[in-house]
């Protein structure tokens, strides 16, 4: 068991290190995006579940507190990774930010309390796993539903291995924080489990190094399309697909994807997202169907003579599939509403 225990202890020293390197890169490189500093959160948070669960402490103490509250807030900051990398979020919405912050304080109930305080640590530690579980579902669910329109290849490629490692080890963790919180097996299977989840750590780790800058956390916006760095052929791609947006108003279509839009140009589909992403800018296809709807909403909401038509109808015409997303995507991409921006252009 000592031999173990040193194994044990040398490889949790290596991830965390491993960690603190990947951060220090994150921060370096990729400093204002998003994605990358939730990544950094995420990964303090990992290194302290790796140090709560080897076990050092055997009496309550403020710093074990302080690590378990960050263990505690994994879940929740992954969930929260996903939505800003996969998604090309570059806000974090406050509703989600309070769901993570309340399953901290849960997390800082459970460890305050002791089978002893009979409901209270009962509750809690119900709470704890099933948000545990919510949030690694909702992660998952952010992962797979915009696969599809992911134009960044390798990152398109990692989408299901993340969720069938990830899953399972959710899985794996809460059968086995449930079987030890009521001592049906030993406090040494939590130990088993993080040592196991240093493999998965470095495999993902090195997966990331392997990545380019720009696929890793590159920009969400159009770049500059350089003439010196295109290929003929897709010179050829780029051209015919920017005229058939403004000659058949694809963008109009709300059930549009990149698999149609690649049947209509009667191209394959790996070529028009390489084109999309490498030549247009774009690291996802919503983002560049969306660029095309904002320009013709801002200029029907500029037009005077459509001063009286709704703003649903208007949006709907574009090709949004209902006011949710719309809104949300011009507040994105205006800084106010539709409304304040139709006042402010047509008068």
């Amino acid at each position: 068991m000592d031999y173990f225990n040193h194994i044990d202890m040398m490889a949790r020293g290596g991830a965390i290190s491993l960690f603190m390197l990947w951060s220090w890169i994150l921060l370096r490189d990729h400093g204002q995006s998003l994605a990358a500093r939730l990544a950094v959160l995420m990964n303090a948070a990992i290194c302290c579940y790796l140090l709560v669960t080897t076990g050092w402490y055997r009496e309550p103490s403020l710093v074990g507190l302080f690590l378990a509250l960050g263990a505690g807030a994994t879940p929740g900051l992954f969930w929260l990774f996903t939505r800003a990398w996969f998604s090309d979020e570059d806000k974090v919405k406050p509703g989600a930010v309070v769901l993570v912050i309340l399953s901290v304080i849960n997390t800082g109930v459970t460890q305050m309390t002791s089978a002893e305080d009979g409901t209270i640590n009962m509750v809690s530690g119900v709470l704890f796993r099933i948000t545990m579980l919510a949030f690694a579902a909702a992660a998952f669910w952010e992962v797979w539903h915009s696969r599809e329109g992911d134009l960044v290849e390798p990152r398109r490629k990692m989408r299901p291995r993340l969720i069938a490692v990830v899953g399972f080890y959710v899985i794996v963790i809460a059968f086995t924080e449930v079987a030890t919180h009521n001592g049906l097996a030993d406090r040494v299977m939590i130990r088993i489990v993080g040592s196991t989840i240093i493999l998965v750590v470095l495999a993902f780790c090195a997966a990331l190094f392997q990545m380019r800058q720009a696929d890793l956390f590159g920009p969400s916006l159009p770049v500059q399309r350089s003439a010196a760095a295109k290929t003929h052929a897709d010179d050829g791609l780029s051209e015919k697909l920017l005229a058939h947006m403004a000659r058949e108003m694809a963008h109009r279509d709300e059930t549009m994807s990149i698999a149609k839009l690649a049947q209509q140009l009667g191209e394959q589909e790996y070529r028009l997202r390489r084109t999309i992403n490498q030549q247009l800018g774009h690291r996802n296809f919503t983002s560049f169907l969306n660029g095309y709807r904002l320009a013709e909403v801002k200029a029907a909401l500029s037009d005077p003579a459509q001063k009286d038509v709704p703003i649903i109808t208007i949006a709907l015409d574009a090709g949004f599939g209902s006011l949710g997303p719309f809104n949300r995507a011009f507040r994105e991409a205006e800084g106010m509403t539709p409304s304040a921006y139709r006042a402010q252009k047509a008068g």
